[in-house]
This record gives structure tokens, C-alpha cells and sequence, in this order.
């Protein structure tokens, strides 16, 4: 099972963006449609497969911390 982190779009180049993540950025291949710099993302094996809308980043970001972060 693959696990995806919530991270936001900061730069496109081609088919590839970076990625940021809380304490450090990442290359991914855009792998959906219609995706832009500022965008809530989820990645998963280096593949962005979703957009997703602040709020669902914050809850899901609020749950990774709970578990894993604290």
C-alpha cells in the first residue's frame, strides 16, 4: 500500500512539477489534468494522480500529524 502526503504545486515545467511538502520539495510527473502552480496535490510514486481543495489538504495534513507527527 502507497500512502499519499498532500503537497502544493510551486512550479510546472513541461510535464513535470515541484512539489512542496512540509520541510521539503519534490520533482513529480503530472499525471491528470488541468493542474497549476498553487494547486493542492497528491503524489504517489512520484505521480501527482489528484487535485484536491485546500480544506481536503488541511484535514488530511491535521490527520497525518496526529498520527505520525506527534
Amino acid at each position: 500500500m502507497c500512502l499519499a502526503f498532500p503537497g502544493k504545486v510551486i512550479n510546472i515545467e513541461g510535464r513535470k512539477a515541484t512539489v512542496e511538502y512540509p520541510g521539503e520539495t519534490r520533482q513529480a510527473l503530472i499525471g491528470v489534468k488541468d493542474v497549476k502552480v498553487e494547486d493542492m496535490v497528491l503524489v504517489q510514486m512520484g505521480v501527482i494522480i489528484q487535485v484536491i481543495s485546500a480544506s481536503q489538504a488541511g484535514k488530511s495534513v491535521k490527520a497525518w500529524k496526529s498520527l505520525y507527527l506527534e
